[in-house]
């Protein structure tokens, strides 16, 4: 049985690749809307897909990251987060691996109690990329850190109270996160 179209989809005509690397597919594309009317270009673009970790360790204590963010060119204080990789063949890896390996890897902790939260897209309006929000609770530390080489950044514990603070005061500033943060709460 065919799938009917939604009568609000725009209609793809053409699709120019700008920038495509191991980072980013940078797109110009042409859109047919429901009316007809042609519209370019379009910029969008495609990243991995990511995961962010809502954190605790066996003291109840959240565990945050700072590190500077070149988009909006500050340090920002964070949960843990980090992509979701593919393989040679161009597979992505388990989203609970990957939210285990970025833990682990930035910063040293390791927990047998995750649970996923929501999968949910990162810019919807310009990105087709997902960012898969977990909590981990009785954070143990194991290792020390092993960072990417684009990394630098610095761990922090907050009770959840600091936490609610930094939201409040715009100091938490990665919606995502604060998503996370929230949904954890309810969870």
């Amino acid at each position: 049985m065919e799938q009917q179209k939604d009568p609000l989809a725009w209609e793809e005509i053409k699709t120019e690749h700008i920038v495509q690397d191991q980072w980013i597919d940078f797109r110009k594309t042409s859109y047919r809307y429901p009316d007809g009317r042609i519209f370019e270009p379009f910029y969008s673009y495609s990243k991995k897909d990511y995961t962010v970790i809502v954190a605790s360790d066996e003291e109840g204590r959240y565990i945050c990251v700072r590190q500077f963010r070149q988009g909006i060119r500050t340090v920002t204080t964070e949960f843990p987060a980090g992509g979701v990789e593919k393989n040679a063949e161009g597979v992505q890896e388990d989203i609970l691996e990957a939210a285990k390996r970025e833990l682990l890897e930035e910063t040293g902790y390791e927990s047998d109690e995750w649970k996923h939260l929501l999968s949910v897209p990162a810019n919807a309006t310009v990105s087709d990329n997902y960012a898969h929000l977990f909590v981990a609770r009785n954070c143990r530390k194991v290792a020390g850190q092993s960072l990417d080489e684009t990394e630098v950044l610095s761990i922090l514990h907050y009770s959840a109270a600091e936490i609610e603070d930094l939201i409040a005061r715009g100091e938490f500033q990665q919606a995502d996160h604060v998503a996370a943060w929230l949904l954890s709460l309810r969870r």
